[in-house]
């Protein structure tokens, strides 16, 4: 079995986890994580381009890969090249619902068409030599039958675990998630369920496992930022100042050490951004971080943070 009972699992998020990121995750609490989403297309077309989402650390314990795509044979292709590398699942995207994934017929819109669906899983699982599994989104939010016998196409298809996103597409990442139609699933197949969508804080992991009756969550959205939304789940405490700061600050130095300085403090812009969120600091601060160009440039707005919160409100800066 991949995941034990109640295990968290770091969702392959396009642009972020990469393996910056998963340390990030990883020393908060995190065991089980995935690549950014690869697309099959430029792994067919840009091999050399694509390896650099594959990268995984010697002290990653799990690492699954996740491909989307709607084209069977490069899916299959991209299995293939894939087994040259080193992970512990490879999973299938059916439930990305960004349009310029949707348009191509990928993500959410391959979720739509089950047979499909299974056609492009069952390629895979023959030619992978990692277990493979599936990610989707539930296709109606009030039946729970065409999401069901996606679920068991899928699982027929050779699928050992079922992510199950609680939103349909046309919802993207708000509104109410479909916590019965999870549950159906999970009672009408034979694998394990990873109950996904909605997570950002310990109450709705709880209210999610109760009412899907599912003990395994993806954090995604509510991960950004918080990482140690994985800690304070399990039973943790939430993090100092002292800790939020250098859990940035680490993140940060990791990234210029994938990327060169220069092209990470581009991409840090929105990681700060994500960290600062929801934790009382000032629309100013928000602002140096839409400008960073240095490392330095960072610290000095930490720095300036901790002073701030030192003498204010460290309580408020610091909520989760």
């Amino acid at each position: 079995m991949l995941y034990p009972e109640n295990a968290l699992v770091l969702a392959p998020l396009s642009g972020f986890t990469d393996l910056a990121y998963r340390r990030s995750a990883r020393r908060c609490g995190c065991r089980y994580a995935f690549t950014e989403m690869v697309d099959a297309a430029s792994i067919v077309y840009s091999p050399e381009r694509a390896k650099q989402f594959l990268v995984r650390g010697d002290d990653e314990e799990f690492l699954g890969v996740q491909l989307v795509g709607a084209n069977v044979e490069w899916l299959k292709k991209s299995a293939l090249f894939l087994n040259d590398f080193n992970f512990d699942v490879l999973d299938l995207n059916l439930g990305c619902p960004v349009p310029k994934v949707v348009k191509k017929g990928a993500g959410a819109a391959l979720g739509r068409n089950a047979e499909l669906a299974q056609l492009a899983l069952d390629a895979i699982s023959r030619v992978s030599r990692f277990p493979v599994s599936a990610k989707f989104r539930i296709l109606d939010a009030d039946d729970p039958a065409p999401s069901i016998e996606l679920a068991q196409r899928l699982v027929n298809a050779g699928a050992c675990t079922l992510t199950v996103h609680g939103r349909t597409r046309d919802a993207f990442y708000t509104g109410n998630v479909a916590f019965d139609v999870i549950r159906a699933i999970a009672e009408n197949v034979h694998v394990p369920v990873i109950a996904n969508g909605g997570i950002h804080t310990v109450d709705s992991a709880r209210e999610m496992q109760q009412k899907t009756h599912c003990s395994r969550l993806m954090l995604a959205q509510g991960a950004m930022g918080n990482p140690w939304l994985f800690r304070l789940i399990s039973g943790g405490e939430a993090p100092t100042f002292s800790e939020w700061k250098n859990v940035v600050i680490t993140h940060l130095q990791e990234m210029i050490s994938l990327y060169g300085e220069v092209d990470a403090m581009k991409l840090a812009r929105k990681i700060v951004h994500d960290y600062l969120r929801g934790r009382g600091f000032p629309a100013s601060a928000r602002a140096q971080a839409s400008q960073l160009t240095k490392f330095r440039d960072a610290e000095i707005l930490l720095d300036h943070l901790e002073l701030t919160a030192s003498t204010t409100a460290p309580a408020r800066a610091l909520k989760i």
